[in-house]
């Protein structure tokens, strides 16, 4: 399954919890409450580069499934990690003790991200 497209926010929950437990600002978490941002996935075989807009930053990750890489954080912090593929359509990480799982079924793409008991919650849609 390919992950290759642009998807916009459509729901999330648990934002603001997740976000004030994963140490991101109280004026960068009233920012980016509303936002409906939107992220470009662009996939070449292993090779994964993805591109979020959140309105007021931008952020750009890059890597290759089943290797060593450098990611940044909401928080803006360069963290290195791996990025595994589960079945077709899971990509599954964890940063600082957050754990990611971006799952695609069809043109939806949800992210959950737990953090202690903390779950936050994103579900885009194609565009």
């Amino acid at each position: 399954m390919n992950f290759s497209g642009k998807y916009q926010l459509q729901s999330q929950e648990n934002f603001e919890a997740f976000m004030k437990a994963a140490g991101v600002p109280d004026e960068m978490i009233q920012k980016g409450k509303d936002v409906k941002g939107v992220s470009e996935i662009v996939q070449t075989g292993k090779h994964f580069k993805l591109t979020i807009s959140t309105g007021t930053r931008l952020l750009v990750n890059e890597f290759t499934l089943g290797e060593e890489c450098q990611l940044e954080t909401l928080t803006g912090e360069k963290v290195k990690t791996v990025v595994q593929m589960e079945g077709d359509n899971k990509l599954v990480t964890t940063l600082k003790g957050i754990k990611s799982v971006t799952e695609l079924n069809g043109d939806t793409i949800t992210n959950t991200m737990t953090l202690g008991d903390i779950v936050f919650k994103r579900i885009s849609k194609r565009i």
